[in-house]
């Protein structure tokens, strides 16, 4: 099939230009200020749209195999191409948990029959998630994307020093989701004004940044590529912003609800409840800061669908997660590009280059590759309705939220995957 887009602003090479786009057999064969089109092509006109790189969400949530009643690797994979992401990194907190070659092929046996975009799963750094041995690291790594135990910190420093020598022989990163179990204390908010003013248990941020340090340290020892996952707190940004300054091979991710929100704008409502929770504004300030300086290396969802009746006990007893994959871009585009606060290209770099960058992912629109791209209108308002997402989960803060930009197509390999 052929395809020649036609008349878009084309982001390329970090600029966005007046381009048409040809695409053949799958891959992109010329990005040309003017192209004519052959009998046998399918000319779709873009005029006043733009057309990115395929976004990467390095950070996401399918529950399957284990918790299909949550999210399939179906839904879960169409909500990002509904979302404008062409690549999403699967969590390993699955059931069984991809801790060894047997158990992964569960979950790449459903990605090979059910994904409709690129989706590349983590393996589990330690058996089961639970610290205590760790799994056949050698056996996945040709499967896998990364390690990680998410939703879990490993707790013990030397296992954690252990995969990371065992990952930096493998070419590996450790992706990790830090938290010190021990300074919980049955918290499920930020410890904040919010917390204090209505009886809530607090989650310090210390639980965050206290294993961001421990692991900074072991990475500049280790030499191991070391990624943290949703950062939240400002201490954690001045923690990687100190390691990258020593020459530690560390990157960060934060989240479209830590840039926009924080404990201020919280209800009594389980679609406020996520892990890491949403902290102070000053912690909102930081994380922008750290965007803006390059500390903060790209954007993920953490997207993490639930059950309605798991999201709908408050903030005390609801599932902590929250979906993100279908308003992630719209949000970011809205409060942040809109407001001043970064430009368009610098949101395309944190959403698609950054994190192919470090995770070893091209969507880059250039001659010669797979035609892995999104096409918006960004001058489409909308509100955000979750009884419209593909997703199954329909937990969001920005549920009834006016925002712009609409995707209007994804292509994977130049096949049309999502079109609106």
């Amino acid at each position: 099939m052929k395809y020649l887009l036609k008349n878009a602003s084309v982001f390329q090479d970090s600029e966005i230009n007046k381009r048409d786009v040809l695409i053949c057999d799958g891959k992109v064969a010329s990005v040309s200020v003017s192209i004519s089109a052959d009998d046998d092509t399918d000319v779709i006109d873009l005029n006043n749209c733009y057309i990115f790189p395929g976004f990467i969400d390095v950070h996401v949530h399918l529950r399957e195999p284990g918790f299909s009643y949550k999210e399939t690797i179906r839904t879960g994979s169409l909500a990002a191409a509904a979302g404008g992401y062409t690549d999403i990194c699967a969590m390993p907190n699955l059931n069984p948990v991809p801790d060894s070659v047997e158990h992964l092929k569960e979950e790449l046996d459903i990605i090979r029959r059910d994904a409709v975009i690129n989706v590349h799963p983590y393996g589990a750094i330690t058996v089961n998630e639970d610290g205590k041995e760790m799994s056949d690291l050698d056996g996945m790594a040709k499967d896998v994307i990364a390690f990680s135990d998410d939703g879990h910190g490993v707790q013990n420093g030397e296992m954690m020093r252990k995969a990371m020598i065992k990952a930096k022989s493998l070419g590996k990163i450790i992706a990790a989701h830090c938290e010190v179990n021990e300074l919980l204390h049955g918290g499920y908010i930020h410890d904040g004004e919010y917390a204090r003013a209505h009886g809530h248990r607090g989650i310090c941020s210390e639980s965050e940044w206290g294993q961001i340090e421990r692991d900074a340290k072991l990475a500049g020892d280790t030499g191991c590529s070391y990624h943290v996952c949703h950062v939240s707190s400002k201490e954690s940004v001045e923690i990687i912003r100190r390691a990258k300054a020593q020459g530690v091979d560390i990157t960060c991710e934060t989240g479209p609800h830590y840039l926009v929100l924080c404990d201020e704008d919280l209800i009594e409502d389980g679609r406020f409840k996520m892990n890491p929770p949403l902290r102070s504004r000053e912690d909102k300030a930081a994380l922008i800061e750290g965007i803006l300086d390059g500390t903060v290396d790209m954007i993920a969802t953490d997207h993490a669908p639930h059950s309605a009746e798991e999201k709908s006990k408050g903030l005390e007893k609801s599932a902590m997660g929250i979906v993100g994959l279908e308003t992630a871009f719209s949000v970011l585009y809205t409060e942040l590009v809109k407001k001043g606060v970064i430009t368009l290209s610098q949101l395309i770099e944190l959403m698609s280059i950054k994190p192919g960058r470090r995770f070893g992912i091209d969507t880059a629109i250039k001659e010669g590759q797979y035609a892995d791209l999104c096409v918006w209108d960004l001058s489409k308002e909308h509100t955000v309705d979750p009884d419209k997402f593909q997703t199954k989960g329909r937990a969001t803060p920005f549920a009834g939220k006016t925002v712009c930009g609409e995707c209007l197509m994804t292509m994977v390999k130049g096949e049309i995957i999502w079109k609106q």
